[in-house]
């Protein structure tokens, strides 16, 4: 088959008429969730199938291309993305069933049974670590289903931790949407991590707050600011000098692990007057007794702790090369898309590959099914008790599934015919405003993708070139992109089907949906009037870094030279996981030692009813 060129302005040469006619299929998915409060993977099939047709008919796209591109988007729904969602909940479920999870639910309630004191420990301050070591739709998964656990309505379990996942996204998966947006956009790496330390710690710092009058409305809201304060005042800090000072990397493992240590001690010396509930719960008795014993609290949090240790030791580079190393010997796990790879080109002229990448054990996903494993004797389970779970889980997920994949496949329809391009062009026409609308263009980016990380790839090249169009550091426009982005989250309909999936409310995306919209839109309002401030007031605040005049041309690569740095990244690899393996197995057995069983017959009779 012929490669096909993109075509940008395929309506009447204009690109606002054409980025109109692009824009068709989002605002069907805004309609559908908002007004007509379609079902998630009902409005994710209506716009793909509209996308695709103007991709074919608009856009001039051959049928074989727009719909294998489709079909690629979809197969990355499914792997790495659904993997995650399907593994985290295995481990949630499967405290559920055992029983542990009531214990967790006492430890929460013996530090504060008030539910915004919990909100800011959970959906907050853990869930920020999961993103920060993972990613990728992780920390709403877990999140979300444990405070649906604990009690919360469902609807605010659900729509709190997307609020909640904004703070983080910019930093997430050990950094990656940094990474990749310098790499796309040429800016320099330490650079766009310090712009961005130094505009997202403006929202972390009010998010919490922002959560809990949310939840409880003003008065109620306002009342718990010294803990709100605590809490993103400790995240904002470190990080914004982690983020300065260390690089993109870590800045969300050290932000929320601050975060979490100072809540908890505050807590201990604070506590509001009158523990707040949701008006449907029984009134509060007050901060509960620890009912159980250290040992068995710390088994109960074991599974957890087994999470985090496995999915930070994924995140480290090393130890994912090792990975693809040995999971390379069972099988090449980067598979050409035939019939799509290199045949379309794209703006610049190159061709866009088309790679289905099934990185089995570096998956992050993997490494939190390995911590379910652990956690099965942990729990005390039994195998037909943990195959139960899977099962039950696989069933309940079967439509938050089809949601994310079919969602991916817009997101990769909607890259690879261009439309995604057109849009961008469009508001690139803003001239002197487009620092503040290019937040917007970030915002826009990661709902179509779910990813940060995403939108990076897919706006990187276009916020750089406008930026020195109109005169400004490329800096500031990919700081606008990726922290405009993160307010995106948490209306992307794959980050609300995995929140749907987590809590019980699939076929609800709508209702979750409408709680999200307008705080999506204000919290990106204000990251663009902080752009502009940044761009044309407080400029101050731009880093100063040297910019390579030119990049050198790249002696050949040696491959004796690249044999043993393989070598070698494969036995730093291999040392990190065997160090993180010791830990989680002294975990597993430590938990095992301290904790008894607070049921002798749990594991065998335990109930397989899962929201």
């Amino acid at each position: 088959m012929a490669p096909w060129k993109m075509i940008l302005t395929p309506v009447a040469d204009s690109v606002v008429l054409s980025a109109l006619v692009a824009s068709i299929p989002i605002l069907f998915l805004f309609w559908a969730l908002a007004v007509k409060r379609m079902k998630g993977h009902w409005a994710a099939l209506g716009g793909t199938s509209i996308a695709v047709l103007l991709a074919i008919f608009v856009n001039g796209m051959p049928t074989q291309l727009a719909l294998l591109a489709t079909v690629n988007g979809m197969l990355f729904g499914l792997f790495p993305v659904c993997w995650i969602v399907i593994t985290a909940l295995f481990i949630y479920n499967m405290s559920v069933a055992t029983g542990q999870f009531d214990v967790i639910k006492n430890s929460l309630a013996s530090i504060s049974d008030d539910r915004r004191m919990q909100a800011l420990l959970i959906a907050f301050s853990f869930g920020a670590f999961i993103e920060g070591a993972a990613g990728f739709g992780t920390p709403v998964a877990m999140t979300a289903a444990m405070l649906a656990g604990l009690g919360f309505n469902p609807l605010y379990a659900a729509g709190i931790c997307l609020l909640a996942n904004t703070a983080p996204v910019a930093f997430g998966a050990i950094g990656i949407p940094i990474v990749v947006g310098a790499q796309v956009s040429g800016v320099d790496e330490m650079a766009f991590s310090q712009m961005v330390g130094r505009t997202l710690p403006f929202l972390s710092v009010l998010v919490p707050l922002y959560l809990c009058i949310l939840m409880a409305g003003p008065k109620k809201g306002l009342e718990v600011w010294p803990a709100c304060l605590v809490s993103g005042g400790s995240f904002a800090l470190v990080q914004y000098l982690s983020s300065n000072y260390l690089g993109p990397l870590l800045p969300d493992i050290l932000s929320s692990l601050a975060s979490i240590v100072c809540t908890v001690v505050f807590l201990k010396v604070w506590h509001p007057k009158e523990s707040w509930h949701f008006a449907d719960e029984p009134k509060s008795k007050g901060r509960a007794e620890l009912a159980y014993s250290g040992g068995q609290v710390f088994r109960a949090w074991a599974p957890f702790i087994i999470l985090s240790l496995c999915v930070a030791a994924w995140g480290i580079k090393p130890v994912k090369a090792a990975l693809d190393q040995v999971w390379g010997t069972v099988m090449d796990f980067k598979f050409l898309i035939p019939g799509l790879d290199n045949l379309v080109i794209d703006q610049a002229g190159k061709p866009k590959a088309a790679v289905f990448v099934f990185n089995f054990l570096s998956a992050a996903g993997t490494a939190i099914l390995f911590a379910w494993f652990f956690s099965i004797p942990v729990m005390g389970a039994t195998p037909r008790v943990a195959l139960g779970v899977a099962k039950d889980t696989l069933f309940t997920l079967r439509y938050p599934i089809l949601t994310i994949s079919v969602i991916l496949g817009f997101a990769k329809i909607m890259e690879y015919s261009g439309m995604s391009i057109t849009l961008g062009q469009a508001f690139a026409t803003t001239g002197v405003l487009f620092p503040f609308f290019a937040a917007y263009l970030g915002w826009l980016g990661v709902f179509m993708t779910g990813s940060d990380t995403s939108t990076n790839a897919l706006f990187g090249k276009l916020q750089a070139y406008t930026a020195q169009q109109i005169g400004i550091d490329p800096v500031v426009t990919m700081n606008a992109n990726t922290s405009g982005g993160v307010c995106g989250k948490m209306i992307s309909p794959q980050s609300i089907a995995v929140a749907t999936g987590a809590t019980g409310l699939v076929g609800k995306e709508a209702d979750i949906f409408r709680f999200t919209f307008k705080h999506s839109l204000i919290l990106t309002t204000a990251v663009g009037v902080i752009i502009m401030l940044q761009t044309y007031v407080f400029s101050w605040m731009i880093p100063v870094y040297e910019k390579a005049a030119a990049v050198a041309a790249k002696a050949p690569p040696d491959p004796a030279a690249a044999k043993a740095a393989a070598a070698l990244a494969l036995q730093d690899g291999l040392m990190y996981l065997g160090i993180a393996a010791v830990v989680v197995i002294v975990v597993a057995v430590l938990s095992r030692v301290v904790g008894k069983d607070l049921d002798a017959g749990a594991s065998g009779k335990a109930e397989l009813h899962f929201h």
